[in-house]
């Protein structure tokens, strides 16, 4: 019986910042994949006909000259689309790139896309839950492929076209094996449950020993030296509070005020999907919105 033809269209963008509802695309990639192999390639800057932010020059190295003699969104989007047709799209962190794609076809065809969407960063996350980094980069490393030319559109996807379907194989035999334990789902909570108890008694005997080290160097103590040679010392760390709005202007001055002052996202979001703000505040704090994630999370609530 003749194996089942399985395509699949890996792809980057690079744009000109990070809100597809306001940014565009300045290079597109993408990677024809059939039954994992490589079949096809396309590439194209494209001339996004406003400004390409500093800060994505910065990353990507694309700036207006580059772009000048490329295709306008409405030349190239056509040929994008016809080359990606309604095959699944792949992509790390697949919903950026997504958007920016659905944004430029409702522009130029009045039309979204309805493609599949697989977000090779969330299986790299599912299938190495311990790594302490899931971005492209951690990828490729992972499988040994060779990353070249990283945050340019062709290198991106070429090195995300090696690295999946060594990354599916993994993630689908983890699925199949989620699958066969459905059946057992009501023991497997409650197994859950014992694990979770189980570990919140080991941070707390750990925190038990950790205030015996502590008397231990509070009393004048000595560094301890185990037999592998680790090695236990206690610090102690001044922090203090600052008056913002006298240091604000050192900070911009200096070009760190973004990084020292870094938004409480999840508090953000709480506030614009709340009733607190007007209309028009909340307009203000959505048109600021950049980079787009998603998350996904399980939960226990608890009932006692």
């Amino acid at each position: 019986m003749a194996r089942k033809k399985v395509i699949e269209i890996v792809l980057d963008t690079e744009t000109t910042g990070l809100d597809y509802t306001r940014e565009k695309m300045v290079e597109f990639a993408a990677i024809r994949l059939e039954n994992g192999k490589i079949k096809d390639e396309f590439q194209t800057l494209i001339n996004p006909q406003q400004h390409i932010r500093k800060s994505s020059i910065a990353v990507h190295g694309i700036t207006q000259e580059m772009v000048e003699d490329a295709p306008t969104e409405e030349e190239i989007i056509p040929k994008i689309l016809e080359f990606i047709g309604d095959y699944p799209i792949v992509a790390h962190n697949a919903i950026f790139d997504y958007s920016f794609i659905n944004e430029a076809s409702k522009r130029v065809t009045g039309e979204e896309i309805s493609n599949e969407r697989i977000d090779t960063q969330q299986m790299f996350k599912e299938v190495y839950p311990e790594l302490d980094a899931h971005g492209l980069n951690a990828l490729t490393e992972k499988f040994n492929v060779e990353l070249i030319n990283h945050h340019r559109a062709m290198g991106d996807t070429m090195g995300l076209a090696l690295a999946y379907p060594k990354l599916k194989k993994l993630y689908l035999q983890r699925f199949d094996w989620e699958n066969k334990q459905l059946d057992n789902i009501d023991y497997l909570f409650e197994r859950y449950l014992r694990l979770q108890q189980a570990v919140n008694v080991l941070q707390s005997e750990m925190q038990d020993l950790k205030s015996v080290f502590k008397l231990h160097f509070d009393l004048g103590g000595s560094p301890i030296t185990s037999q592998d040679g680790d090695i236990l010392v206690y610090n102690s760390k001044q922090t203090f509070g600052y008056v913002f709005n006298e240091i604000e202007p050192v900070l911009e001055e200096i070009g760190v005020l973004e990084k020292a002052t870094k938004l409480n996202t999840g508090f953000i979001d709480r506030l614009v999907n709340g009733k607190s703000l007007d209309d028009d505040k909340r307009e203000i704090i959505k048109n600021a919105r950049q980079e787009l994630t998603e998350t996904r999370n399980i939960q226990v609530i608890k009932c006692k």
